[in-house]
């Protein structure tokens, strides 16, 4: 079990909470992402969806950090696939923050509560073209069990849904 401090907390990850988002995933959306803004990837994971960010020519800040701390480098956008687990935290510290982001959530998300008290008609969804199926360990899963969606704010697209 990964553990995240949270104001000298301990939040406690579960295991399948390190799940990292494939290569592709980030060039779907691409053209959804100003190229002169700095990215904060901000689940660092294994450090890969900072790598593939990079590789697809934007600027990153991609650290092993606390989410959850206030951060000491500027950034523009929060681009991430968070832990799932944390995930009512993670959109309260977002509104908090208040600036533009794309989270990679489960399709069920959008039907929390928390979601609708922080975000309540300012989000924008983009829905995958297909269910992703993540990396576990290195490894390719190919029996991912959930859909997901990017849940999105001030991210200036043109459609409040948009399929890609």
């Amino acid at each position: 079990m990964v553990s995240l401090s949270l104001n000298t907390k301990i939040i406690k990850l579960k295991k399948d909470d390190d799940y990292q988002t494939p290569k592709h995933v980030f060039e779907s959306i691409q053209h959804l992402i100003p190229k002169d803004k700095v990215i904060w990837e901000s689940f660092y994971g294994n450090g890969d969806s900072g790598k593939h960010l990079k590789e697809l020519g934007f600027k990153v800040e991609s650290h092993d950090v606390d989410f959850f701390d206030d951060q000491k480098f500027n950034y523009d956008i929060i681009i991430s696939n968070p832990p799932y687990s944390i995930k009512a935290k993670v959109f309260k510290k977002l509104s908090e923050i208040d600036k533009p982001f794309m989270m990679l959530i489960p399709v069920s998300t959008i039907t929390k509560q928390y979601l609708k008290k922080y975000f309540k008609d300012k989000i924008q969804i983009v829905i995958p073209e297909k269910r992703i199926q993540f990396i576990k360990d290195g490894v390719q899963n190919n029996r991912c069990y959930f859909d997901t969606l990017w849940i999105c704010y001030k991210m200036d697209i043109k459609s409040q849904i948009l399929f890609l």
